[in-house]
């Protein structure tokens, strides 16, 4: 269905677009758009945050978390300018109708970018450490919703989060993950990140004993 709050009147700049009943947006492909999270957001981010902990190579999280634990953490990136939380949502460019003359269901076009499906994706910039030298410093996270791995999504996610970074003042980013999450690091190793240290069983993931990578890739902020 197509989204009721959809403006009549919206503006395509750079494949960003101006709505004013919306966060601005980008259109990460043709199947898919970021911005930043609304208030709303939230459940469907710890929703896909969720998924990951069962397998025990995403987060160090051991149980499933829940609006409660996670509302501070949430509406300090909301309130943040510099450490924002960006979701995916799918683009839908058609909707279902049904034929009045024959009663079948067909598909109709819909208004460019107006119609979007439930978050698929989330990535954030948090502080890699509280102090305030620290702040040209990040790191960064990406969860996506297990119906939508390997299809390049985290990487498209990741590469334009990586241009939006000079904007927000960070000149080095880094990610932290378990040595044993080979496809992760094998993204982030394609897009130029390189390991910036090792700390050997640092995690009890309650089976087994987890070492951590720290990759690291500088980028050229704005001036």
């Amino acid at each position: 269905m197509s989204d009721p709050n959809c403006a009549s009147n919206v503006t395509l700049l750079n494949n960003t677009v101006l709505d004013d009943n919306k966060f601005d947006y980008t259109k990460l492909s043709d199947q898919f758009r970021v911005q930043r999270a609304s208030i709303d957001d939230l459940p469907e981010i710890l929703s896909i945050y969720n998924q990951s902990i069962e397998g025990k190579q995403a987060t160090a999280n051991l149980v499933a978390v829940t609006i409660d634990e996670r509302a501070a953490w949430f509406a300090e990136h909301l309130n943040s300018l510099t450490r924002p939380i960006y979701v995916v949502k799918a683009i839908n460019d058609t909707e279902k109708t049904v034929n009045p003359l024959n009663d079948q269901t067909i598909s109709l076009p819909v208004t460019q970018d107006c119609a979007t499906s439930v978050i698929v994706a989330w990535g954030s910039f948090s502080d890699l450490y509280a102090r305030t030298a620290y702040h040209i410093s990040s790191e960064i996270s990406i969860y996506l919703h297990h119906d939508y791995h390997g299809q390049g999504l985290g990487s498209s996610l990741t590469r334009w989060m990586l241009t939006q970074a000079p904007s927000l003042g960070i000149r080095n980013i880094v990610a932290l993950i378990f040595a044993h999450n080979q496809p992760s690091l094998g993204l982030f190793t394609k897009l130029g990140f390189e390991q910036w240290g090792y700390m050997p069983q640092v995690c009890d993931m309650q089976g087994f004993t987890a070492d951590v990578v720290m990759l690291g890739k500088a980028v050229v902020v704005n001036h």
